[in-house]
């Protein structure tokens, strides 16, 4: 299910109510591929809900340049909240996913093994209120900027 920034106090009671584990990352997610899909199930597999932050188009071409990104928003986040280990998907804007994980405020937030806890947006927000940050392998080879230059003949 997709949902609102608004959404995500009302959400974060309703799962603390009932004593579910919240689990938020964050990313792009342009040209879903086994990479993505790995890690978004591990990420699953850490708690009983799994919350992912979408970077906006108006987000990755900051971010990533005007070439990208290859899917709209609308595509990605339905593509995502298709997936079985995803349960919601909330939009955000800013470059930054800070404003997503303050309201959410998850007990575990995981990102990518290419970050160090250091690098991880929000970490001190989500640790200040007993949760905890996890690091996940990324799968070897596998990154939509890889399979654009392959599709590109650039690789």
């Amino acid at each position: 299910m997709t949902l609102t920034l608004d959404d995500l106090s009302a959400l974060r009671h309703e799962l603390r109510t009932l004593g579910k584990t919240i689990v938020f990352t964050n990313g792009v997610f342009d040209i879903l591929h086994a990479g993505h899909v790995t890690y978004l199930q591990a990420a699953r597999a850490l708690g009983d809900v799994l919350v992912v932050g979408l970077n906006s188009d108006a987000s990755v071409r900051r971010l990533k340049g005007p070439s990208r990104p290859v899917n709209t928003q609308d595509d990605r986040a339905t593509v995502l909240a298709a997936l079985r280990c995803v349960d919601h998907v909330v939009m955000f804007d800013d470059d930054t996913p800070l404003r997503v994980i303050t309201e959410l405020i998850p007990d575990v937030l995981v990102k990518g093994g290419d970050y160090t806890r250091e690098t991880v947006v929000g970490a001190d927000v989500v640790e200040q209120h007993g949760g905890r940050v996890e690091l996940i392998p990324l799968l070897e080879g596998r990154s939509t900027t890889s399979i654009i230059a392959r599709s590109q003949g650039k690789a």
